[in-house]
């Protein structure tokens, strides 16, 4: 577990080239938060920097997991995250997915129906390694059915023969995720950082995209979210944050540690 304090382009720029199997993050959202007072820090040119720095360190068929939404501006949403999308492309990733973060628990709105998800934008360099997640209850349950069929370009469906039906499949795109801020936060020092992610979120990704021993990379570490999974889950993690107290936080997550007794090592 390795975590830095320093500038996300400018410490990625230190890694090897093809050293990162994973990245899971969560970019600063069109500074829809604010950091420690910090929150002018993020522009185009600044993602547009670490998308391209992304794509030299990740190996090849290894992938990036970019959790980001947009900010409304005089009533209009920003478009962002579309935009990233479409420079990830440029870059020379490909648009493995796009998923959605469906958040159980928003606020309401007065001008619009309540914003309840936000994008998981999975980036692959090559073929990715993919495990995939398979908890989502069969309709059928465990049986045979002789309906499985293909449809053709003509519209019609060609039979595929009786296949058996599992009790789960594979899960859907659309992630389901109950939000851990607020009252429902398990981790009390999560709530030192304004913007943190759901575990689930990072530990699923992480299972589905990557293997033991692989290095799993967040340049936007914030509290740790994605660390604490990471090594729970028997990965390698390098962590970056430009905040200090963040930095504190973040370890004492990932490495079980009170914050009181980080602070008595100054």
């Amino acid at each position: 577990m390795k975590i830095i304090n320093g500038d996300s382009v400018e410490e990625m720029k230190k890694l090897e080239e093809g050293s990162i199997d994973l990245t899971v993050t969560s970019p600063p959202y069109d500074n829809l938060r604010t950091y420690n007072g910090n929150n002018d820090l993020w522009n185009e040119n600044v993602w547009k920097d670490t998308i391209k720095e992304l794509f030299r360190v990740t190996k090849d068929g290894g992938v990036v997991v970019w959790v980001v939404g947009d900010a409304t501006i005089k009533g209009s949403e920003t478009g962002t995250s579309f935009k990233q999308a479409l420079w990830a492309i440029e870059c020379g990733f490909n648009l493995h997915d796009t998923m959605i973060y469906e958040k159980v628990g928003v606020m309401p709105s007065n001008t619009r129906y309540p914003q309840m998800f936000e994008y998981m934008f999975v980036w692959s360099k090559g073929k990715p390694t993919f495990n995939a997640i398979k908890d989502r209850k069969n309709n059928w349950g465990n049986t045979k059915t002789g309906n499985i069929g293909q449809r053709q370009t003509d519209g019609s469906i060609k039979k595929r023969g009786v296949k058996e039906i599992a009790e789960f499949g594979m899960r859907f795109n659309i992630w389901r995720i109950q939000n851990e801020g607020g009252w429902n936060n398990k981790d009390p020092l999560t709530k030192l950082h304004p913007a943190t992610f759901p575990e689930s979120l990072a530990h699923d990704h992480i299972i589905s995209w990557s293997n033991e021993g692989d290095v799993v990379l967040d340049p936007f570490m914030g509290s740790g979210t994605t660390g604490k999974m990471a090594k729970q889950l028997g990965r390698n993690f390098i962590g970056i944050e430009l905040d200090k107290e963040y930095c504190k936080i973040a370890e004492a997550r990932i490495n079980q540690i009170q914050l009181s007794a980080l602070n008595d090592l100054e």
